[in-house]
């Protein structure tokens, strides 16, 4: 019998306790593990749906509220602003590009956002069928829109009132599906996305105008918010400034707010990480005690491996396995477990049609558990294996069973 499956015999003799030291560390990494999935795609996230923005303009409030809103889609805007905003920022020096952004209604909870083509280029967005808008009234899908939808192109739907379920249908201006967006795992994935004017037109229609009213309706044309890139790094220092001293306008710098909200976030990550870990060193400690009690229980079946020819090394080596085995299957379970967890916490996102993750993301970074794995297994295994390999052979056949 080779000393890994003597280890896992020993193992095996003592079920329950087994059974506990692998429940009880496949906890604590299920816990290292899940914040660990879940934060790097939250941090993956943000920098590729904030890549090319360098400031968000809004109606005056909270800045954090302007950026969640207008760059995550998870927030409610803080009111809307003039459209003569937007020249205004395009004829800045220190601005490069402007995406103009309109908000205020849905398609059953997915927010219908208007703005120019240019706003796919932001993202890289490619299209998996059909073709971009050309128009008013024409609409292009996000791929998880469409996916939960079934809508494709040549469809036609109306939208409803508001941000959320629930709102009035404006069924007097129906919207035509040109094109559905392939998966990019960007914030457009989730918007139904349209012609700024389409947005206009749904809510100018709502009530009987004539031409006049229709010129001053026109006239008064406004946008949610504006997304400003730089066209050079002195635009940081000068431009929300410039934007904070009108009298309605309101500037977010993404960089500074997402790193605001990460740091929110941080204190659960580390909390969560914290408590695995209490849980990791509990368990280890549980498993050096019973590997200490198994060199008590187990002294006669040592003495004979040593009078059988095995020498010190290979009861100490014999230790070091268990501790092994135990350590690496507590580890596979654990994983397994964070990545159900992660898949759930994904379904429950996309059904509340929030900040989206992946169910089935996989981190490189799961890899270097490994080692580390090894290096407590070893460590927990050190002292038993020590006194394993250093008691005499005279000492163990003399002492009582």
């Amino acid at each position: 019998m080779s000393l890994r499956q003597l280890a896992w015999r020993l193992l095996r003799a003592r079920p329950m306790a087994l059974a506990l030291s692998v429940l009880l560390l496949a906890l604590g990494w299920a816990a290292v593990g899940f914040v660990l999935l879940v934060s790097e795609q939250l941090e993956q996230r943000m920098q590729r749906d904030l890549a090319g923005i360098d400031l968000v303009v809004g109606a005056k409030g909270s800045p954090m509220q302007i950026m969640l809103s207008g760059v995550f889609h998870i927030d409610v805007p803080t009111g809307n602003i003039p459209l003569a905003t937007v020249e205004q920022l395009r004829s800045q020096p220190l601005v490069k590009e402007v995406w103009p952004i309109s908000l205020g209604d849905s398609l059953r909870g997915w927010r219908i956002v208007g703005s120019t083509p240019e706003y796919l280029d932001l993202f890289g967005a490619r299209l998996q069928a059909g073709r971009r808008w050309s128009g008013p009234m024409q609409a292009v899908l996000g791929h998880e829109v469409a996916r939960a939808t079934g809508l494709k192109p040549g469809d036609r739907f109306v939208g409803s009132h508001g941000l959320g379920l629930g709102g009035e249908e404006h069924a007097q201006t129906p919207f035509e599906v040109v094109g559905v967006l392939a998966r990019g795992s960007s914030v457009l994935d989730r918007l139904v996305l349209t012609d700024l004017v389409s947005v206009w037109r749904v809510h100018e229609d709502l009530h009987e105008v004539d031409e006049e009213d229709r010129a001053v309706l026109e006239a008064e044309r406004q946008v949610t918010m504006a997304l400003v890139r730089y066209r050079s790094p002195l635009g940081a220092a000068m431009l929300p400034r410039w934007v904070n001293a009108q009298e309605s306008l309101q500037a977010a710098a993404p960089a500074v707010e997402s790193a605001r909200l990460l740091r929110m976030v941080g204190a659960g990550r580390e909390v969560l990480q914290g408590f695995g870990g209490l849980l990791l060193v509990t368990s280890l400690l549980s498993l050096f005690i019973t590997q200490m009690a198994l060199v008590r229980e187990r002294q006669g079946d040592l003495a004979l491996l040593r009078l059988m020819g095995a020498p010190p090394w290979r009861l100490a080596w014999l230790m070091a396995l268990q501790s092994l085995i135990v350590v690496g299957l507590s580890l596979l379970l654990g994983l397994l477990l964070a990545h159900a967890a992660q898949a759930v916490l994904a379904l429950w996102l996309a059904g509340q049609q929030s900040l989206p993750l992946l169910p089935d993301y996989w981190s490189p970074t799961e890899l270097r558990l490994w080692p580390l794995a090894l290096v407590l297994a070893l460590l927990a295994a050190a002292l038993p294996a020590w006194r394993a390999m250093r008691t005499e052979v005279t000492q163990l056949l003399q002492t009582p069973r």
